[in-house]
């Protein structure tokens, strides 16, 4: 059942119908679109830019100024948090002549189901990291929902890092290894040298004191000659 053939909801009296085209004046340009203000009505309506143009368009300031006239057909009328939503196509209609290119509002009707596509799913939407981040209350393990537990009583689980993600954690760790070995080797050098110096030192006062008693021999032999 097409939107026109749905009885009109309470609070949408006085809008511009469903489907009808007008020309409007732009009264405001934001970069997801631009508001439209027909003659003879309060509310304005929303050109998003995928309504603006067939091709592509990053920022509605690309295609109108505020104070352009252009021709608009209304393809969505809504209250939403008790707020009434008009939305309007350009694309919909020849900006030169007003003529309709959508008679048989295809186009209308595919966006409008598009747009309640997308508003059904983006409430439902649940991230990895969420999902990684909950605590299951019945394991205590991250990574998963209570309800899809598989561990039995007793067990646990947790998650393993990924092998590409171990991988950089062990390269990280060899050049401290190899840093700690280099500095344990510094210190046995030293060491080593040291026990050396000590060792000369022992060896040079032991030859002092020889060659000293060698020669107070020597000297006393003589006195008693």
């Amino acid at each position: 059942m097409s939107d026109s053939d749905t009885p009109e909801p309470a609070g949408l009296e006085g809008l511009p119908p469903i489907f009808s085209i007008a020309k409007g004046e732009v009264v405001s340009v934001q970069t997801y679109g631009a508001f439209v203000r027909l003659p003879g009505y309060k509310k304005e309506g929303l050109v998003h830019v995928s309504e603006m143009s067939a091709s592509r368009v990053e920022n509605a300031s690309e295609i109108v100024d505020v104070g352009e006239q252009v021709w608009i057909k209304v393809i969505g009328r809504e209250i939403r948090d008790d707020k009434v939503k008009l939305s309007f196509s350009m694309k919909a209609v020849n900006q030169g002549t007003g003529r309709d290119l959508d008679p048989n509002n295809v186009m209308a009707e595919q966006d409008s189901r598009r747009r309640r596509h997308f508003r059904d799913h983006t409430g439902n939407r649940i991230t990895l990291e969420a999902v990684l981040n909950t605590t299951c209350s019945k394991c205590g393990c991250k990574g998963h929902f209570t309800k899809d537990c598989f561990s039995a009583p007793g067990l646990q689980y947790a998650l393993l890092p990924e092998e590409d993600d171990a991988e950089p954690q062990q390269q990280q760790q060899q050049p401290s290894t190899v840093s700690q070995q280099q500095d344990s080797d510094k210190k046995k050098k030293k060491k080593k040298e040291k026990k050396t110096k000590k060792k000369r030192k022992r060896e040079r006062k032991e030859s002092d004191s020889d060659s000293s008693s060698g020669s107070s021999e020597c000297k006393s032999k003589r006195r008693h000659r």
